[in-house]
Formats: C-alpha cells, structure tokens, sequence
C-alpha cells in the first residue's frame, strides 16, 4: 500500500464543490436526451427484486406505490405522499389497517387501466419472487408469514383486501407498525400489472406508470429510457413530469473514461465515485459542475458469520481493531469526502450516539487501530494461518479497500486474497450463501430514515435466506435476542417513540459488538455533471432526481 502518494481533495477545494449548484434555467426546457454512464449495469431490472441504489434512483421515475417520497430536496425529500392514492390515510383499528382510495384514470405504459387487482397482485409478487424485503419490510401483512413458508401458493385475500367497484384497497397488518408508510414507500412495493411473471424479469422490463419506461435493457451495453407515452402528471410532488425526452444509461467505461466523456461533452453524469486522482482536476477546472453532499450510508465489510475464520467472533473483533480507517478514508478521497466509522448506525440517522469499541484509547468515536489487541484476538482464536478470500467490485475505489483489508488480513496471520468482479453481479454473489464468500466490501444507503432500516434489514434473523440472490444480511447474522430486542422496539414505534428510539440504540451497539461487519466510514456522493445539465436537485432519500434535470440545448 502506498497511501502517501494518493492525492486528496483540499478543505477549500471541497468547500467549491460543496457549493456549487446547477443554476435553473430561465426558462424551463424540455427535450434532448441525457446520456448516463456507470462502470457496470446493476442486475435484473425487476423492480421488486433488484435493490441498488444505480436501479432504485431509476425505478422512482419508472413506478409508483401506493405512497411514495416527495421529490424534493433537503429535509422534505424525507416526506412520504400519496402516490397512486389520492390521499395517505389514517391508520384503523389500534394502526392495523390502512384504506388507499385510488386515483381515477392512470394507466400502465402499455395502455392499460391500473385496477385495486394490480395492487392485490404485486403485493403477492413481492413473496411469489421472494423479494430481498418480503421478510423484513412485508411480513406483517395478515396472510404474509403463510407466503413467506409458500411463495407460490401466496394468497393476501384478508391482508390486501380489494374493492374494485369503489377503487379502494384496503392493507391489514398483525401488529401496527409505524414505519409501515415509509417500507411501502420504496420501489420494492412498487404496483405492476396483474399478468406480471412471478419471476425475475432478468432484463425484460414490466409496464411503467412514472413519466419513463423501459425501452431497452442489455446489461452489457445499455438501459434505455423514453417517455411513457400514458402518463399525465397527477402529483406534482410525488411525481412530476420529466424533462427530457430520452434517457440513455451506458455501461462499460472506466471511471477516469467516464471523467473524461463528461467533460468533453460525450455525456452527463456518472453513476460511480469519480476516481481519487481526479478530484483536484474536477475541483479546480469543473466547480460548477460539481456537486457534493453528505449520506446517510455505509461502507462496511461483511464477515461470514458461518463460515472460518469469521464464525469466531474474535477474529471478527480483530479485525475492527486492526482496520486504520483513517487510510480508507485516504483512499476514498479524504476527509472531506469521508469520515471514519465503526458502529452501524450513521450520524446524524435516529437513534445515533456515538459509539466506537474498536478503537485504540477511551473515546466514544474511532481514533486509531489496536493492533496489539488484534493480534491478541487472533492467538485467542487459533485461527491464524486459514485462507481468507474478499470478494470486492470490480471499481477502482472498491478494489483498493479490498487490497487494504488483505493487507491487514495478512499482517492478522491470514493467508488472504482479493477477488474483484463486476459491479452487475457482485451484490447478487456475495448474499448467496452457496458461493461460501468470506468477506466482501459492501455500501448500504438507506431505504428510509428509520433505524431498523440498518439493523434489521442488514442484521436480523429474518432478513437471512440461505441460497438466495437477495438475501441481504451478508453476513448471515442471526441472534435471536438481538432480534427480540428489534421486536421490542418496532412495537413501540407508536405507543411510546421514545423508549423505541432507546432500544433502537442499544441494537446498534449490541451488533456493533458482534461484529458480522467491519463498519469502514460514512461517505458524501460527488456528482459530476456537463454543463449542459441544468436545475440539478438532490434528493437526501434517491440523491439525483433524474426525472427533473434540463438539458441546455
């Protein structure tokens, strides 16, 4: 490792990009066709499967749910609306039950009416499929846990109860749940046509009803986007018209490639992180077309709590001591792009204090690695001398962390290795438990702004489903106090918020103390754009709302 030789951003470089804002044209301007890179596409394109951030910041100008995030920035980016409802009801019965009332006259891309029926349908798709949250974020729907033990058989007639006459449908849950709007808020609860397979769509998109559907889909070469051709805009702030005509996400360029395409004008945007050698370049020479916002997210390192070495959870513990994560910070860019991390929950997220064992000193945040105690860790597990494999994505940010960690896995006495491979499957790969993967580097972005959206989704028992593609506790973390503790406290989401907030609290410490994952840092996103790309608003819960960026022609 050489990180005195990377370069990173200066605090008043970052201060400029911090700064900078697409300035709204004059006068808006519709037409033209934004031209999208990425290094890799991101899997199938089935909206109720796929869960990366590349496809959830498309699927939220493709379809709609029952509710949706207000597409806005700042704070009321977090706010949930109503969506294909006319309104976001109340919850009856003690917050059991919820009845949307649909609006009149959507239809899918496909010229066909959107019925209560569709609703009923993709709410049992979600199980037919086993979408990656149909066990975290559904599973209190009344008739859910007989789906979950039965996919095909999945039957919601008395949780999703439908009156197609007066357009309403109405959701019955076990148990309130005051997060409730918020999971159906997400693409994964998105409405498809009825007739839709219950099967992964692969890269044959479903109808759409947003302002976009899929024309196109190779994910060797391109995602391309044009406008529904049914849609007229029934909300402004759930979903606005879109401004350009066509969308064209390319896959396949390197990020300095992309770097270079955008600034010759030969595209827009560029999904991943722009490589750490060119900050300085976009700093000085593109600040206004920079953009640079801090996340709620993660970047962690699962460690297979089911398999050695990592199945001694002093091996796991040694390795949160030995992390500098200082360097990965160096590696990402720097402090102004990056803060050191090693406790689940993010600042400034619910139910974040400050909590950090795996730091050398008394301090509350990380401060230095403890390598003697590492390596004390490690003699006390006699596991020293196994082979170690970490699975990483084939991005120049991602492959560098990754040969980090196999330095500090080597210098723990592991024989360790690093295997990169493409960002379309590497998500898929490392949550299934029949590709027996070790360790891997990871990046999780919140959902919504609720604390179970960390801890439950990524940690809990139930979130873990062995030999399936979306099964997104990587980790295969499973304890079942720890669980009772997250039950505790999503049962008093309502009736007491804060003793809720308290537990959740005390979870977060409880599995940063297991250590299934070795939390690394929190990060801002840079968004590079041309300069032909206007009115660039940022949305703290999909980051760019594509839909609303202006092409100067």
């Amino acid at each position: 490792m050489h990180l005195t030789s990377l370069r990173t951003i200066s605090p008043a470089l970052a201060l400029a990009m911090g700064l900078a804002a697409a300035p709204a044209l004059a006068q808006e301007q519709t037409g033209g066709t934004l031209r999208l890179l990425a290094r890799a596409a991101a899997g199938t394109i089935d909206p109720h499967i796929n869960y990366t951030l590349q496809y959830f910041q498309l699927n939220y100008i493709l379809y709609d749910g029952l509710v949706t995030f207000r597409k806005a920035e700042g704070a009321e980016g977090f706010e949930v609306v109503a969506d294909l409802a006319r309104e976001i009801p109340e919850p009856a019965n003690d917050g059991t039950s919820y009845t949307f009332e649909l609006r009149d006259g959507i239809q899918f891309s496909d010229g066909t009416d959107l019925t209560a029926e569709d609703v009923k349908a993709s709410f049992e798709r979600i199980f037919k499929v086993s979408g990656p949250t149909a066990g975290t974020f559904y599973n209190n729907i009344v008739g859910a846990e007989a789906c979950l033990q039965s996919p095909d058989e999945c039957s919601l007639d008395e949780g999703v109860v439908i009156d197609e006459e007066a357009g309403t449908v109405t959701i019955n849950l076990t148990e309130a749940d005051g997060e409730f709007l918020q999971k159906i808020a997400i693409p994964h609860a998105a409405i498809l046509p009825a007739e839709t397979p219950a099967e992964d769509l692969g890269t044959e998109a479903p109808p759409s009803t947003g302002p976009y559907m899929i024309e196109s889909y190779d994910p060797n070469s391109t995602l391309a986007m044009v406008r529904n051709p049914h849609f007229e805009e029934w909300s402004e702030e759930a979903q606005p018209a879109g401004y350009a005509d066509a969308i064209n996400y390319d896959f396949g360029l390197t990020e300095t490639a992309a770097v270079t395409a955008i600034q010759n004008g030969q595209a827009d945007w560029m999904f991943d992180q722009p490589p750490t050698d060119r900050l300085a370049e976009l700093g000085n020479q593109f600040a206004e077309q920079v953009t640079l916002h801090p996340l709620t997210a993660m970047w962690y390192a699962p460690m297979n709590t089911n398999l050695a070495p990592f199945d001694d959870v002093r091996v796991r513990q040694a390795v949160n001591y030995a992390i500098d994560r200082n360097a990965l910070v160096s590696l990402f860019g720097g402090p102004n792009l990056a803060q050191p991390a090693c406790q689940i929950l993010p600042p400034g997220f619910p139910s974040y204090e400050p909590y950090c064992p795996y730091t050398a000193g008394e301090s509350d945040t990380w401060q230095e690695p403890d390598m003697e105690r590492a390596m004390q860790l490690v003699e006390e597990s006699g596991t020293a001398g196994q082979d170690v494999t970490i699975v990483v994505e084939d991005t120049s940010v991602s492959r560098s962390i990754g040969v980090y960690l196999q330095d500090v896995l080597s210098r723990l006495g592991y024989d360790a290795s690093v295997q990169p491979i493409s960002q379309n499957i590497q998500f898929t790969y490392i949550q299934n438990t029949d590709n027996n993967v070790q360790m891997s580097v990871s990046q999780w972005f919140q959902d919504y702004p609720s604390p179970s959206n960390f801890l439950r989704v990524l940690f809990s028992c139930d979130s873990f489903t062995p030999g399936s593609d979306a099964s997104v506790n990587i980790a295969g973390f499973c304890n079942e106090d720890i669980d009772a503790m997250m039950d505790e406290a999503e049962s008093l989401t309502l009736s007491d918020p804060e003793r809720s907030a308290e537990i959740w609290t005390e979870i977060d410490r409880a599995v940063t103390d297991a250590a299934p994952a070795a939390v690394l840092f929190t990060p801002k996103r840079v968004d590079f754009f041309s300069e032909r790309v206007e009115n660039f608003l940022f949305s703290p819960q999909f980051y760019w709302i594509i839909s609303q960026a202006q092409i100067d022609q």
